[in-house]
């Protein structure tokens, strides 16, 4: 997030849940915004970051799901491969 720059804003006037309210506020009380502004910017960023994880989620169980057998046998190729040649990797250091 920007905050030592000024960003471009729209000013915008809504009204929202208290609930909603409050989780904006705790956003601010816990350091992680600065601002009203800023506390909402954080929360649609959260938003978009877990919409896109659910649309890789669905497209790739999808992609799995439409897999012909050729191509079935040729991921277990490639996984076995993978595996293989990440066997000599150690990962802590």
């Amino acid at each position: 997030m920007a905050t030592s720059a000024r960003i471009t804003r729209q000013k915008i006037s809504t009204t929202i849940s208290s609930s909603t309210l409050a989780y904006l506020e705790q956003l601010i009380r816990n350091g992680q915004a600065r601002t009203l502004a800023e506390a909402t910017d954080l929360a649609v960023e959260r938003l978009l970051i877990y919409e896109n994880r659910e649309r890789l989620a669905n497209d790739t169980a999808a992609y799995f799901e439409n897999m012909t057998e050729e191509e079935a046998a040729e991921e277990q190729k490639l996984e076995a491969a993978l595996s293989q040649s990440a066997g000599g990797i150690n990962f802590d250091e």
